[in-house]
Formats: C-alpha cells, sequence, structure tokens
C-alpha cells in the first residue's frame, strides 16, 4: 500500500503525487505541495494548470527552478516545454507566465514570492508559511491575475 507521504525521524521524504490531493490556487492551476522547510524557507511544488491558466505578474524573492513534465508553459523568457528544466534567479520578474494546454510541472523554490497587482502593487507574498496554511485548509491561494 502507498501513502501519499511518508516522513522519517531524519527528514527523508516520499511524496506519491498519484495518491495526493490538488489544491485548488485559482484559475485553473493546482498545487501538490511536497516540501516545506520553515528553516530555510525552502519548498517544493507539483503544480498542474489547465489551458489558459495564467500567473499573476510576480518576483521571486528567492531562487525558483522548475522541470516540465507535461505541455509547456510560456512565459516572459520563451517557451518550456515538456522536458525543459528552468532556473529563475533572486529577484526575477516574470509579467506573463501561462500555458495554451494542460501543463504540468515540479517547482523548487527558496523564500518568497511576492504577487502584483495590476497597477504594479503588492497583492501578496507566498512564502512557507503562506503553503503551509493553504496545505492545511486555513487559507486559499489565488495565483490568477483575475
Amino acid at each position: 500500500m502507498y501513502a501519499p507521504m511518508a516522513l522519517t525521524p531524519a527528514g527523508d521524504i516520499l511524496a506519491n503525487i498519484n495518491e495526493m490531493q490538488w489544491l485548488d490556487v485559482g484559475g485553473g492551476t493546482y498545487f501538490k505541495v511536497l516540501r516545506l522547510c520553515e528553516k530555510t524557507g525552502q519548498w517544493v511544488l507539483y503544480v498542474r494548470m489547465e489551458p489558459g491558466a495564467r500567473f499573476q505578474p510576480h518576483r521571486h524573492e528567492g531562487w525558483g527552478q522548475f522541470f516540465i513534465t507535461k505541455g509547456e508553459l510560456i512565459y516572459d523568457v520563451g517557451s518550456a516545454q515538456t522536458g525543459t528544466y528552468g532556473f529563475e534567479p533572486i529577484f526575477a520578474v516574470h509579467h506573463e507566465a501561462g500555458c495554451e494546454v494542460e501543463t504540468e510541472m515540479l517547482f523548487m523554490g527558496e523564500g518568497a514570492v511576492t504577487y502584483f497587482t495590476p497597477d504594479g502593487g503588492i497583492d501578496y507574498v507566498m512564502n512557507v508559511q503562506t503553503l503551509k496554511s493553504v496545505a492545511e485548509g486555513r487559507k486559499q491561494l489565488d495565483v490568477s491575475p483575475a
């Protein structure tokens, strides 16, 4: 029998994405939280985006890395198709990020991501604490530009 997530006292993690529930984070985007570390600020997500899903403009306050397992992420930097690895440096700003086809990716981040309103103000900041609250059902998140 497979468990959605197995944790050991030493810190090993086995997260079976096939057994985990999707968290609706708005606009056709869904997360599975695979790892959160409140000591380092690191987080790992498995992300699914429906066709037409978009992220609102945002800035990475720490680095981010992703690997596209299905579909294509289209954003300011270019097109990341299935099999593409991407690295986003600290303070990378993305005004456009979305997909035209169903897209899935593994995303690893460190630190916060600041999301902006249409007029350029700060809408909210997503970090380990935010993701923990969403995973525990205490908070909702909407990463879409709507």
